[in-house]
């Protein structure tokens, strides 16, 4: 069984520049080489992929997002997600994902 955990509850701007939130993985066997994705839901819009990370490789939905998101996993089970120059653009719900083929 996979599980994911996500911590934050929520983040206030404050006088930040940029937001970082942790996914915490539980049993996922080659974490490292394991595929997490990010998503972003912004109601009454659909979800949005915004990347995915496999090793240190992160892949984008959109080539202009590589300004904007970053990805980075830690040690055997913690991914995270950073968000640049934040703004009320920025506001929303934030998933990360494991998909097992």
């Amino acid at each position: 069984q996979v599980l994911l955990k996500q911590r934050e509850v929520s983040i206030t701007r404050g006088h930040k520049t940029t937001a970082s939130m942790t996914c915490i993985a539980e049993g996922i066997p080659d974490f490292q080489c394991a595929f997490i994705h990010w998503y972003q839901h912004v109601p009454p819009k659909a979800t949005e992929w915004i990347l995915y990370i496999r090793s240190s490789a992160v892949s984008y939905n959109d080539n202009s997002y590589s300004n904007k998101y970053s990805s980075s996993k830690k040690g055997t089970n913690i991914c995270t997600f950073s968000i640049n120059d934040i703004n009320s653009n920025d506001e929303g719900t934030y998933y990360c994902a494991y998909w097992h083929f």
